[in-house]
């Protein structure tokens, strides 16, 4: 396999062309303890984008709000060129309940707020950040769709939602005319591959692009953790700190994390590459993803990153990456999958 940053690939139902990689922009800003300071936001913005890529990934509560603030500035020569993508739902002031949730209040509020520090007229692609269990879906789809008729929003989509859900919202927007979901942002790695079960499938049947968060598992398909650091007293789930804790509050630095970043690291030993771009190459060489989201805090890690696109495997180290990786698809999968030959027997019949 041999990518570019500029071979673009099209962003689900839409014609909107993305490159393979996007920027995660997560750390740029030191607001949350570990992320990248003006300058170092700047370097890995203008390394990225020099190299081709186009598809920048930010939210309104990134680093409390310094994320979209750097694009802002940062985007100010070529914001036509880009694919800004930013996302709402979190909780914007603590004592106010409606400054979160998917609520077209908190949605409306939040995407003027991105407009002002995006520096912006209007957000290519607009992600409701993830689900939150009590708001209409026809409230959210019709509020998208409104934004989108206004021209503050080009295109829309979800991440970390349900695949009944998602699929049942894509349904609603199909029959009723309105703007529909181009993309689902979820979390897939070889350490959290449990969306292959429903979520992935759902999106391919769907129409929608899968982007995929945490490709890394947070650094631990860097190979950089050791069973010692299990040893360490667990901190909070938070995203502020240290990325060590990070890893472990989110249930990243275990055992199996641990055993698959051994095979990852060997894997990468007999190619001559790093093991964080074998973890992402491995992500790339999957036909239902569009584009992981490498979210680096230094220009060298960034460049690391960029790596994974000159990654070739052959049959056997995707056998061993899938193999140490695996995971039980549960019911029904594996009663279809067991019982496929009652349903065909001995014919050949493709699927597409």
């Amino acid at each position: 396999m041999s990518l570019t940053l500029d071979t673009y690939r099209l962003l689900g139902r839409s014609g909107l062309r993305v490159s393979p990689l996007a920027l995660g922009t997560m750390t740029f800003g030191a607001d949350w303890g570990w992320g990248a300071d003006t300058d170092e936001a700047r370097q890995l913005f203008e390394t990225y984008v020099e190299r081709g890529g186009n598809f920048i990934d930010t939210a309104s509560m990134y680093t409390d709000g310094s994320s979209e603030r750097l694009l802002g500035k940062f985007t100010s020569d070529n914001r036509e060129s880009l694919v800004l993508a930013t996302k709402y739902v979190a909780l914007r002031r603590p004592r106010d309940p409606n400054s979160g949730g998917s609520h077209r209040k908190s949605m409306f509020a939040s995407v003027e707020s991105s407009l002002r520090q995006l520096n912006t007229d209007y957000i290519d692609l607009l992600y409701v950040h993830a689900w939150d269990s009590v708001t209409p879906v026809e409230e959210i789809l019709r509020g998208l769709d409104d934004l989108v008729r206004q021209g503050k929003v080009l295109y829309v989509a979800i991440s970390n939602t349900p695949a009944w859900q998602v699929s049942r919202m894509q349904t609603i927007a199909d029959l009723r005319g309105w703007s529909p979901l181009v993309a689902l942002q979820i979390e897939y790695s070889l350490i959290e591959r449990t969306v292959e079960r429903d979520l992935i499938p759902m999106a391919r049947e769907m129409g929608l692009s899968v982007i995929a968060w945490s490709p890394l598992a947070s650094g631990m398909l860097t190979g950089k953790y050791s069973r010692a650091d299990l040893a360490e007293q667990p901190a909070a789930a938070s995203p502020e700190g240290t990325r060590k804790n990070f890893a472990r509050a989110h249930g990243y630095l275990t055992e199996r994390g641990l055993a698959i970043a051994d095979v990852v690291k060997e894997i990468a030993a007999q190619l001559g590459k790093k093991p964080s771009q074998v973890a992402l190459a491995w992500i790339l060489q999957n036909p239902d993803v569009t584009a992981p989201i490498v979210g680096a805090r230094t220009p060298a890690q960034l460049e690391d990153n960029l790596g994974a696109l000159d990654v070739a495997f052959d049959a056997a180290h995707l056998a061993r990456l899938d193999e140490a990786s695996a995971i039980d698809l549960g019911f029904p999968h594996e009663l279809l999958a067991r019982n496929r030959n009652t349903m065909f027997g001995d014919l050949k019949v493709e699927s597409r």
